[in-house]
């Protein structure tokens, strides 16, 4: 297996994931890839994606949220036919590695929905299986959905940094999407 990194847009990677990112997300919850490429050209996100004899396994888009030493799990994926085989904990390992090899990222912080669905409560135990735990003071609705989030935050090793509050999260997210959308 293959993990690769990207934090400038390569169209052969995105093509090969596109399909990834569209199946698991839907079309209401993907970002326009015109969008996608103006966070690379501001220098916003990195594409991380797990390969396997040429066959994409997992992806994800993290984003750096300017003034903050946050990583941002923006999207991450695993191929729907590979679900529940462990992929999805590998490589978010590989992802947290990553984070915690940058100088910059001292926490990785993650949005789940928290509407009591049998879906979310497995999200949330997968994300709490890799390491997160829940911000119970964070919840946010955006005007374009109707589903509540929550914040889920994970600190990375060796690298004391302050508690965060519910409340941040939601500035630090807000930021980071700002800025995508200009």
């Amino acid at each position: 297996m293959e993990f690769i990194t990207r934090d400038q847009w390569d169209e052969e990677l995105w093509s090969q994931v596109r399909n990834i990112y569209n199946v698991a997300f839907g079309e209401h919850a993907t970002k326009p890839e015109k969008i996608i490429r103006n966070m690379f050209d501001k220098e916003l996100c990195t594409l991380h994606v797990l390969i396997d004899n040429e066959n994409v396994l997992s992806m994800a888009l993290t984003g750096s949220i300017p003034g903050s030493s946050v990583l941002l799990l923006d999207y991450f994926a695993v191929r729907k036919d590979l679900r529940g085989h462990g992929i999805g904990k590998g490589f978010f390992d590989y992802i947290k590695e990553w984070a915690g090899s940058q100088a910059k990222y001292k926490r990785i912080l993650v949005e789940v929905e928290c509407d009591e669905t049998p879906q979310n409560l497995a999200r949330i135990n997968f994300w709490e299986k890799c390491g997160f735990h829940l911000l119970d003071d964070y919840q946010h609705c955006y005007r374009w959905g109707p589903q509540h989030y929550m914040a889920m935050v994970m600190h990375l090793k060796g690298k004391p940094a302050p508690r965060l509050k519910g409340e941040d999260c939601l500035k630090y997210i807000a930021s980071f999407h700002k800025e995508s959308y200009k």
